[in-house]
């Protein structure tokens, strides 16, 4: 089904601008924008993927991945097509990358998302996979719903949203793994298509909040590797409270616009690691090794 849009400004000549992420895309009537999930209808925003999820699934919460909020408990993840990023890397590309229209999907109106998590005695919801952001009005509504079920919710995010709806939701979310995928603006446009420092406003807005935050460092051989960058990055994160979040250094293997690419080499997480130790961070995880 289709539902009209939070955030954006009616111009004239029936174009709209989607005010939710920096992008800020402006639409003629008919247009998506770049999330491919959000769309012009005669002057009207609307999400062609509300109560339409591509992927369900019960995962357990470590693979979110969530190493220090409620270890041990399973999730109920969905995904809705879509994301506000274009990531040369992404492993999840065919449903990320995809049109509404592109992939099978089920009808699960945010009441049946909560009725299936208590069904399956999950005590969660995870919108993860793709960018949750973008089915931001889907989100919402199955989070304030499951809130009153005393149900937690947790977001996978690339965190590319502005801060006004931002702020509306964070109140219903609980936890939240952020993908900072570098920490250079240049190896940011040029990666996923988006800016840093948006990023890492919602990181800081997100801690203010009182969420549960974690972060994921995808290394990258010869993009997002380099140790003095990523001793950057830990001093950025200690400097804002932030050094005792879980830090994910993921490795890399070839996909997508990477194919080419090769595998990240053990010992660069390692020292990955040590660089993060050294700048105080207390908690570091490692993954895909």
């Amino acid at each position: 089904m289709e539902k009209e849009c939070l955030y954006y400004t009616r111009l004239a000549n029936n174009a709209v601008r989607c005010e939710l992420c920096p992008h800020g895309c402006t639409m003629a009537e008919g247009q998506r924008g770049r999330c491919k999930s959000r769309r012009n209808k005669g002057g009207i925003l609307v999400s062609e993927v509300y109560g339409r999820p591509c992927a369900l699934a019960i995962d357990p919460i470590e693979k979110k991945p969530l190493n220090g909020f409620h270890p041990g408990t399973r999730c109920l993840s969905l995904a809705c097509t879509g994301c506000n990023f274009n990531c040369l890397n992404c492993q999840n590309h065919t449903i990320s990358q995809a049109l509404p229209s592109g992939v099978p999907t089920q009808a699960l109106l945010p009441g049946d998302v909560v009725d299936a998590c208590l069904y399956h005695g999950c005590p969660g919801i995870a919108y993860t996979y793709t960018e949750p952001l973008t089915y931001y009005e889907y989100v919402y509504d199955t989070a304030l719903l499951a809130r009153r079920q005393q149900l937690w919710n947790v977001l996978v995010t690339a965190g590319y949203v502005n801060p006004a709806p931002l702020s509306r939701l964070l109140p219903l979310i609980d936890a939240a793994n952020v993908d900072l995928k570098a920490f250079d603006d240049g190896i940011y446009r040029k990666l996923s298509g988006g800016r840093l420092q948006p990023v890492l406003d919602t990181i800081t807005a997100m801690k203010q909040a009182g969420v549960w935050i974690e972060i994921t460092c995808l290394l990258i051989p010869q993009i997002t590797d380099d140790m003095q960058m990523i001793r950057k990055m830990c001093k950025w994160l200690a400097s804002n409270g932030l050094h005792d979040a879980p830090l994910h250094f993921s490795r890399f293997f070839p996909a997508y616009r990477l194919s080419n690419s090769y595998p990240t080499p053990i010992a660069t997480i390692r020292r990955a690691c040590t660089v993060a130790k050294e700048e105080g961070i207390s908690s570091i995880y490692t993954g895909n090794c």
